[in-house]
Order: C-alpha cells, then sequence, then structure tokens
C-alpha cells in the first residue's frame, strides 16, 4: 500500500460552488486540496464528492482525516 503525503497540516477552507468534484487523497497533486492525476502510480485513489448548494468547506489537507473528503482535525495529532 502507498502512503499518503501530508500536503499541509492545516485545512483548506474554501467556497465551492454547485458541482462535482475530485479531493486528492494522495497528497501529490499540484493542484491541492484538488485531484490532477498524480496518484497514478499509486493505489490510492481521489474522493469524489457532490455540492448540492454554495457551502463552505474545510476540505483535509493532511490526507489522514476519517471524514474524506472533510477536515476532522487529524492533523493536530501528527
Amino acid at each position: 500500500m502507498d502512503e499518503k503525503i501530508i500536503y499541509d497540516k492545516k485545512p483548506c477552507v474554501l467556497e465551492l460552488a454547485k458541482g462535482s468534484y475530485s479531493w486528492c487523497a494522495c497528497g501529490r497533486s499540484a493542484k491541492q486540496p484538488f485531484c490532477d492525476g498524480s496518484h497514478s502510480s499509486t493505489d490510492i485513489r481521489p474522493v469524489r464528492f457532490e455540492i448540492t448548494q454554495t457551502e463552505k468547506m474545510a476540505l483535509c489537507n493532511c490526507k489522514h482525516t476519517c471524514q474524506e473528503p472533510r477536515c476532522d482535525g487529524s492533523h493536530s495529532k501528527l
């Protein structure tokens, strides 16, 4: 199993518009917190999620959350 790379030890807080998104779960993407396909050499896959109305979200950047793609504070234990 490939290891997830910690991109940052704080979340990325964004206001997301209605639509489909792919959150980077591996930490390798140059377009954090979103996937750019950099996971292709790993067994880690992005997390796809839908937003039904504009909403402010804290997306995990440490990649250790138990509530993918949302930050759950796991970065404070790393």
